[in-house]
């Protein structure tokens, strides 16, 4: 079942340096929220935050009846696993694995059977029917990046997660990564959360919001 994220007086330091403090905002299932900000000011730091792989200083992180605050680094990466969905700007495919392969890991993870026809449904989606047997040194960037996509979906997490994913592509691309993006997130009802420093890609978004130092406010692209 999909669930709402929800933030609350989040902040960050490392010893007597603030990255950002008094973080507060909530992403329904289904929407899609950009994060925008100046370089430097912790937005990859916050989404490692979302995602349970950084600690926080103050606050609160819930994602639907889940505290992490309350979960240990096992509890964490077990609730990571099962919920959770994260795009990279490097796309961390493996390569000695193919794409099918790549794609599968999620499920694979989770002690899934038979998970052939949900990668390729995937795979499908994503607009790489038929390359699940390439490996990725055989793709040029776009395709990778949907290769990461697809495999950030295919187990219908309720929280995706996605840090910078056009900022190593072509304009065109990016559009089409974009499409697909929120087209999968509002489809199996996910709560997408994605920083990036492009307008285009903030412009899809249903809310755009800006992280500074002091908390997160509202924002316009443009």
């Amino acid at each position: 079942m999909s669930s709402a994220l929800r933030v609350a007086g989040l902040a960050k330091r490392y010893g007597d340096s603030v990255v950002f403090e008094q973080v507060a905002f909530s992403v329904a299932p289904g929407e899609f929220v950009a994060i925008a900000g100046d370089s430097g000011v912790g937005k990859s730091t916050l989404l490692n935050c979302l995602a349970g792989l950084d600690d926080w200083s103050a606050g609160s992180i819930h994602h639907g009846d889940t505290d992490l605050g309350t979960l240990d680094a096992t509890g964490r990466a077990l609730w990571r696993r099962a919920h959770v969905g994260f795009v990279f700007q490097a796309f961390h495919v493996l390569p000695h694995l193919d794409v099918a392969q790549n794609v599968a890991l999620p499920l694979m993870l989770l002690g899934q059977k038979a998970t052939e026809a949900r990668v390729a449904d995937m795979l499908d989606a994503v607009g790489l029917a038929g390359l699940g047997t390439r490996l990725p040194q055989q793709l040029s960037g776009g395709q990778l990046q949907r290769v990461a996509i697809a495999r950030a979906l295919v187990h219908r997490p309720g929280l995706l997660l996605a840090d910078e994913p056009t900022g190593n592509l072509d304009p065109g691309t990016a559009t089409r990564v974009m499409e697909l993006l929120a087209q999968q997130t509002r489809a199996h009802g996910a709560a997408l959360v994605l920083v990036t420093h492009s307008d285009a890609a903030a412009a899809r978004a249903d809310r755009v919001l800006r992280l500074t130092a002091t908390g997160m406010r509202p924002a316009t692209v443009g």
